[in-house]
């Protein structure tokens, strides 16, 4: 299936800002591409191990909401939908909800699955971030912790125990 493009969204590297160095983070998962793929994307498994819900219909240019998993129905983060070329790679926009709307806070999230027989490699590229910004200080801490939490979920069923990690912040 060919990637599924759009014009490029508007983010921080387009308005001539600075950005920090890429966030590079590679996990190896023991589940399929497929099943790898609808963690990222579907709603009541990113609840389960990111205490958020990711909302969308999937589609390039389409909005996505990072929703709060806790009932009160806030967004944290939201963006738009680059590109999705399943179970392979998809890239997304990426913004607290209060800045999302300007260009210059926008970073960009990059999702890569190869396959590894029945396993899958990931790697997550999240790029165009204000240095120093509490985003790119958040970003650095969270993902790690995320996507250990997802392969988890994926292997065996249960998240980690969150009760018990440092507070990171």
């Amino acid at each position: 299936m060919p990637d599924k493009q759009i014009t490029p969204v508007q983010t921080r590297r387009s308005t001539g800002q600075t950005c920090a160095p890429d966030f590079v983070y590679t996990i190896f998962i023991k589940a399929t591409a497929e099943a790898v793929w609808n963690g990222l994307i579907d709603r009541e498994i990113t609840k389960a191990y990111w205490g958020h819900y990711n909302e969308s219909d999937w589609q390039p240019g389409s909005r996505w909401d990072h929703v709060r998993s806790d009932g009160s129905g806030k967004i944290d983060t939201r963006g738009r939908i680059i590109e999705m070329n399943p179970p392979h790679k998809m890239v997304w926009s990426w913004a607290f909800d209060s800045e999302a709307d300007q260009p210059e806070k926008l970073s960009r999230v990059t999702y890569e699955l190869t396959r590894l027989g029945p396993d899958t490699k990931l790697t997550v590229t999240h790029s165009e971030l204000e240095p120093g910004s509490n985003m790119d200080k958040g970003v650095r801490e969270g993902w790690p912790a995320v996507l250990s939490n997802l392969k988890s979920i994926l292997e065996t069923g249960e998240t980690l125990s969150e009760d018990k990690w440092p507070n990171a912040g």
